[in-house]
């Protein structure tokens, strides 16, 4: 599977015909190098929760790639009242299995407010998700804060660990450090950090203090493949 960090907590997953990106989040991040005209081959949307840095450009990506969104079910319904075809509702501790593999949704402790003009529409639920494909174990934590539910993935054995950084909003470094020794996962990436001013972290300080896990930092646009783990 190869993996490309488009930025914040935006990720593309890609895995023969399966190609998914991560909390869509491409107008408006500044850090994001490509453009939605990139995107018209995807397969799959995974949105985390309903804040606009998440739920990003998912309307017109959907509608020029006809890729199926998996989301929780009051995301999905906003999403239909804006005619998005394809989509697939879940909820915290839901598993399912797609054609590619297998996916789990798991909790997150953050908001999921939907804004639309001076309007905060119910958006549910905020989640992560356990992505499997071929074997394979993603896991893409969304925004969060700590919590001691995340020793319940360790048994999940999870290959690559998805964890924002950045405080304020979510974790900050130790609270992801120490989310990482209860995931285990063999591999974790730092995310959710540098967009703007009060999320600033250090990657660099993050990986140091991650003693039982490979840290890859990843530049943006930069892919890296499963195999090389």
């Amino acid at each position: 599977m190869k993996i490309t960090y488009l930025g914040h907590s935006v990720f593309l997953l890609e895995e023969g015909a399966f190609k998914a990106i991560i909390d869509p989040f491409i107008r408006g991040n500044k850090s994001c190098p490509i453009t939605i005209e990139n995107l018209t081959n995807l397969s799959h949307i995974f949105i985390t929760h309903g804040h606009s840095d998440h739920i990003g450009d998912a309307v017109e990506l959907a509608d020029n790639s006809g890729a199926l969104v998996v989301a929780n079910a009051e995301i999905g319904r906003y999403l239909a009242s804006k005619g998005v075809k394809r989509i697939h509702t879940m909820h915290i501790g839901g598993r399912h299995q797609f054609d590619f593999g297998v996916v789990k949704m798991t909790a997150a402790v953050h908001g999921s407010g939907i804004m639309e003009g001076d309007q905060v529409i119910e958006g549910g639920n905020p989640g992560g998700f356990v992505i499997e494909v071929k074997g394979t174990k993603i896991y893409h934590a969304g925004d969060t804060g700590l919590t001691y539910d995340m020793k319940l993935l360790e048994d999940e054995k999870i290959d690559i660990a998805m964890i924002p950084i950045g405080g304020n909003y979510t974790m900050d470094v130790p609270d992801a450090v120490r989310a990482v020794s209860f995931i285990k996962p063999k591999a974790v990436i730092p995310m959710h950090y540098n967009t703007f001013p009060a999320i600033e972290a250090s990657p660099e300080e993050f990986k140091k203090k991650i003693k039982n896990a490979e840290v890859f930092i990843l530049e943006i646009n930069e892919m890296m493949e499963i195999d090389s783990l």
